[in-house]
């Protein structure tokens, strides 16, 4: 009878002590249930501490965080959080995307050409042979030089002026400083240019470049002066 009293009261304070340690809404869901002496949770026959409704234990009046045991006195963690140390943890946010490169702006086009023109201008001299009208391979050799330079050439003007040395009549030889110019025409027609580009004209013996009084100086003075004047296309930048 007198045990059964002491185990009533011990059983009496161990309520009490529940009352303050757990929710006033949480009914004991075990058998009878005793606190061993000083022990931090109320456990039943069996030593298996005892639980409320939430998954929590029971603690009596002399629990401290000491005494917590791993998963009885942790706070229900709500996923995805997990429980480290007593503790609810939030995983880590994942790490932030890597942006690429904003790629390089592509260079900027280079200015294209502007076409421009330059003036071009050529000379030749063709000689002939005295009072003939006839080219010499020289001369032939000469205008077929002086062709191939209008390739590239946006002609104008090809102007032909025929000359005689001083033997002969004024009047003669204005008609041959003519003949000899309209020679040269003959022959630039035959290598493709235009005959409207071609211009000619005689000076007869109005214009020497030598000396008339030597046989060399008349031959230079034979002869017809060839200026030809165009454009040709540049790219500038």
């Amino acid at each position: 009878m007198k045990k059964l009293a002491i185990l009533m009261l011990a059983a009496s304070a161990a309520s009490s002590a529940f009352a303050q340690s757990a929710p006033p809404y949480a009914p004991l869901t075990t058998d009878i249930m005793a606190p061993t002496p000083y022990s931090a949770y109320v456990q039943d026959a069996r030593g298996v501490i005892a639980r409320n409704p939430f998954g929590l234990c029971w603690r009596t009046g002399y629990w401290t965080p000491a005494d917590a045991v791993p998963g009885c006195d942790a706070p229900l963690c709500v996923p995805p959080e997990k429980l480290e140390n007593g503790k609810c943890v939030a995983p880590p946010p994942p790490p932030a995307p890597v942006e690429a490169p904003a790629p390089a702006p592509a260079p900027a086009p280079a200015p294209a050409p502007v076409p421009t023109s330059e003036k071009v201008s050529y000379s030749a001299d063709a000689f002939f042979d005295f009072d003939k009208a006839v080219l010499k391979p020289a001369g032939k050799a000469s205008l077929d030089d002086l062709t191939s330079k209008l390739k590239d050439l946006n002609l104008e003007v090809i102007i032909a002026v025929g000359h005689t040395d001083s033997i002969g009549t004024d009047a003669y030889n204005q008609k041959l400083s003519v003949r000899r110019a309209e020679a040269v025409k003959a022959y630039l027609q035959s290598k493709g240019v235009e005959s409207n580009r071609i211009y000619t004209e005689g000076k007869g013996e109005k214009q020497p470049v030598a000396d008339n009084k030597t046989a060399a100086g008349r031959a230079k003075n034979r002869r017809v002066e060839i200026e030809v004047v165009g454009t040709r296309s540049t790219q500038q930048q």
